[in-house]
């Protein structure tokens, strides 16, 4: 009987695996926000404080993360598996994949930091209102689906003064590569401990950027553009 029970468990989950979305190709984090060369700024720290105000742009990856989040979680537990698939199970997977975590963290985080922050639709309406500074934010994650159990997320803040010349970027990522969650020998009490999982990924990552963040607000940023370091981000 629980070799059946078993069976019937990984059948659930491989099936399920198959309905959940991959994530989506990432593009750099300036495609489509700006259309001319990006200078580097005369600044060698970023203002901040009660009186500076700070305009947000969601990069291109940002909106797709979304996006691809939001299919997770519509997806967990559908498919020929849904009435096999036990609930714990689907729970975890949509607990682990919430829409809006990286945003709302990162706003939460830059709000700590300006007097006030405020999200723009596009580059066009952002540079209408004229903040003091402005930022570009990145988000993507990988969660697990039924072809690979490798976890990763990606967070950064990109940094331009009012003339729209960049001055620095906040960042962080963490990543962790599970044992298959479809794999017979295992639990339902350890394939949601695994999915629980790629939530700690995504918060490990957040995590970093706060201390890249307030490192950033500490001391002088470095001498890279964001040029040069877009293309040395890892992508996938």
């Amino acid at each position: 009987m629980k070799l059946a029970l078993a069976s019937t468990l990984t059948m659930a989950v491989v099936l399920t695996g198959c309905s959940i979305p991959t994530a989506p190709t990432a593009v750099s984090s300036l495609n489509g926000i700006f259309t001319e060369p990006v200078g580097r700024s005369a600044s060698t720290h970023i203002t901040n404080g009660s009186h500076v105000s700070l305009g947000i742009v969601y990069s291109q990856n940002t909106q797709a993360n979304r996006a691809y989040l939001q299919e997770y979680q519509a997806n967990a537990g559908t498919g020929f598996g849904q009435s096999l698939l036990v609930q714990p199970i689907h729970d975890a997977y949509v607990a682990t994949s919430k829409p809006d975590l990286a945003v709302d963290w990162v706003k939460a985080s830059l709000q700590r930091q300006f007097g006030s922050v405020t999200v723009y639709p596009d580059m066009q309406s952002l540079k209408a209102a004229k903040p003091d500074v402005m930022a570009i934010v990145d988000t993507r994650s990988q969660l697990i689906t039924s072809r690979s159990s490798d976890v990763e997320s990606n967070v950064s803040a990109d940094f331009y003064d009012h003339n729209f010349n960049y001055i620095g970027t906040a960042q962080g990522h963490d990543a962790k590569a599970l044992s298959p969650v479809w794999a017979d020998f295992k639990r339902s009490e350890e394939i949601v401990a695994d999915i629980n999982e790629q939530q700690n990924v995504q918060v490990r990552a957040l995590r970093k950027f706060d201390q890249s963040l307030n490192n950033m607000m500490a001391q002088p940023t470095n001498n890279l553009s964001a040029i040069e370091t877009t293309t040395d981000r890892k992508t996938f």
